[in-house]
């Protein structure tokens, strides 16, 4: 009896215990959901992209002094900075579309306001500093995927969050930074 119970018991029970952590590892990746992972091919056309658009706007003459960052998440274009008129950003959303592999382009240029002194690119250095600072330190920040531009104390935050509320959380970590007067926050929920 006692070596019917192991044959039949023990020794199928044991090979089930040992298979079944395999089979998680065939869980699937959501592709399609709202926080949706990227496959590595995925990241690595999107870099592709980035350099691409930043290239191309580079070599456009009119767009070409734009204080612009790029993001690219599958496809989408994320453009964000500050402009010096309405046609340098009408500009950097057609040269960001002409680019291949780009999907749809999210244009968040702001209009610069008056002339910036030397003192106050270096105030607002000191507080793009001081923003990204305190995202690195908050333990509920998760993303590395956060672009900060600073003009005149007024900060704008860009990139891609996994959910809303820490776009949300994201701002108001950025307000408590002295010499922050106003946050502009253009992050985008992760697709």
């Amino acid at each position: 009896m006692n070596y019917l119970l192991r044959k039949k018991v023990i020794i199928p029970l044991l090979s089930v215990s040992l298979l079944l952590p395999l089979a998680a590892c065939n869980k699937g990746v959501d592709t399609n959901g709202p926080n949706a992972a990227t496959t590595i091919g995925t990241e690595i056309d999107d870099s592709v992209i980035t350099t691409k658009v930043k290239s191309a706007m580079m070599g456009d003459d009119l767009i070409k002094s734009v204080d612009v960052k790029v993001e690219t998440r599958k496809g989408e274009v994320l453009i964000s900075g500050f402009a010096d008129n309405q046609v340098q950003i009408d500009r950097s959303s057609a040269v960001a579309l002409g680019v291949e592999g780009v999907k749809k382009v999210d244009n968040k240029l702001v209009l610069k306001e008056g002339k910036q002194t030397v003192g106050n690119k270096i105030d607002d250095s000191v507080i793009t500093a001081g923003v990204k600072t305190a995202m690195l330190d908050d333990v509920q920040m998760k993303s590395m995927d956060i672009a900060v531009v600073t003009r005149k104390g007024e900060v704008q935050l860009s990139g891609f969050v996994d959910s809303d509320l820490q776009a949300t959380h994201a701002a108001e970590v950025a307000k408590r930074v002295s010499g922050v007067q106003n946050v502009i926050n253009n992050l985008k929920v992760k697709k």
